[in-house]
C-alpha cells in the first residue's frame, strides 16, 4: 500500500444488511470524467435542503450543475459504476459575497457538491451509500467506453435510457491533491464527507465534442427541468486518480429531505470496452 492510503488500515467494520465493509473506503484506480454546465440559478437554488447551502452564482442568473461518470477499476469493496449528478455550493450562514467558478478548485471555505442522484451497479453498493452517508443512490446499467480520443458512459435502468455522458480528452493538465467534499442529507441532517484524493486531470473550458444526452427518467428529468444550457461549460478528464471515501460527520440539522430516486432490488449490469 502506497504513502497516500497509509495509516487507513485497520480501519472500522461496518454491517449493512449482509454486507460487511471496511472503512475508510480505498479506491486504488478509478477513471473519472464529467462536464459542468449552465442552469437556471433559481431552479438550481429551490433544489437546497437547506437554507445555507448557496449554489455558486454565475452570471446572468446561472447556476452550475454536473454529471460525472466513476469506473472504479480496483477498490477495498471490488470494481463497480457510479454516476453523480452533483451542484457545485457553499455551505455558509450567508451568500457569498463572490462565487465565481474559479470555487470549482476547493479553496474557499464551505465549498463542496450537493449529490443530487448517484446511480450505482451494485446493492451492496448502494445499500452502504444511502445507510451511511445518506448519498441518493439508486441501482442502474452503466456501458463505459475508453478510446484515445474520449470516455464515455451511457446509464440506464433495464431499457430506460438515463443519460449518455461523452468527455473529449482534451485540455490542459492540473495536479489536485485537494479533497473532494461532498452535501448529502441523512436523518434530517446535512451531512458533510471530506475525500481525500491524488490525481491528475485534464481540463477543458466550452470544449468541443463532449457532450451530454439526457433520457425521459426522473433522475435524468431532476436536471433537464433546470433550464440546462445546450453546451457544457467546463470539462474534466482525470489521467489518474485515487481516493478515500471516511464517514461524513453532521453539520446541520433538520434540513429538509433529499431522498432522490430509489429505483428496484437488482443486480445492475457493468461493462466496459477498450477500442483503438
Amino acid at each position: 500500500m502506497n504513502t497516500f492510503f497509509h495509516s487507513t488500515r485497520p480501519g472500522t467494520s461496518k454491517t449493512i444488511g449482509k454486507e460487511t465493509l471496511e472503512l475508510p473506503i480505498l479506491y486504488f484506480r478509478d477513471d473519472l470524467f464529467l462536464l459542468f454546465y449552465t442552469a437556471d440559478f433559481n431552479k438550481v437554488k429551490a433544489l437546497m435542503p437547506s437554507d445555507k447551502l448557496h449554489p455558486v452564482r454565475l452570471p446572468k442568473g446561472r447556476a452550475l450543475v454536473g454529471v460525472g461518470a466513476f469506473n472504479y477499476i480496483a477498490t477495498s469493496i471490488g470494481p463497480y459504476g457510479e454516476v453523480g449528478m452533483i451542484i457545485p455550493t457553499v455551505h455558509a450562514a450567508s451568500p457569498p459575497l463572490k462565487t465565481l467558478p474559479a470555487l470549482m478548485e476547493a479553496r474557499y471555505p464551505g465549498f463542496g457538491m450537493l449529490v443530487l442522484h448517484l446511480p450505482v451497479t451494485t446493492m451492496p453498493a448502494r445499500d452502504a451509500g444511502r445507510a451511511l452517508w445518506g448519498y441518493t443512490k439508486f441501482v442502474a446499467d452503466m456501458d463505459f467506453k475508453n478510446t484515445p480520443e474520449y470516455m464515455e458512459c451511457r446509464l440506464s435502468e433495464k431499457n430506460d435510457h438515463i443519460l449518455t455522458l461523452r468527455v473529449e480528452k482534451k485540455g490542459f493538465v492540473l495536479w489536485d491533491n485537494k479533497p473532494l467534499i461532498t452535501y448529502s442529507v441523512k436523518d434530517s441532517n446535512l451531512i458533510r464527507t471530506i475525500i481525500p484524493q491524488k490525481s491528475s486531470f485534464r481540463l477543458a473550458l466550452a470544449p468541443e465534442g463532449s457532450s451530454l444526452e439526457l433520457g425521459d427518467h426522473p433522475a435524468a428529468r431532476t436536471i433537464a427541468d433546470l433550464d440546462f444550457a445546450r453546451k457544457p461549460l467546463i470539462s474534466r478528464y482525470y489521467i489518474e486518480r485515487s481516493g478515500i471515501l471516511p464517514e461524513g460527520s453532521v453539520i446541520e440539522e433538520g434540513v429538509r429531505p433529499l431522498d432522490g430516486y430509489l429505483g428496484e432490488d437488482r443486480i445492475g449490469r457493468h461493462t466496459v470496452s477498450y477500442l483503438e
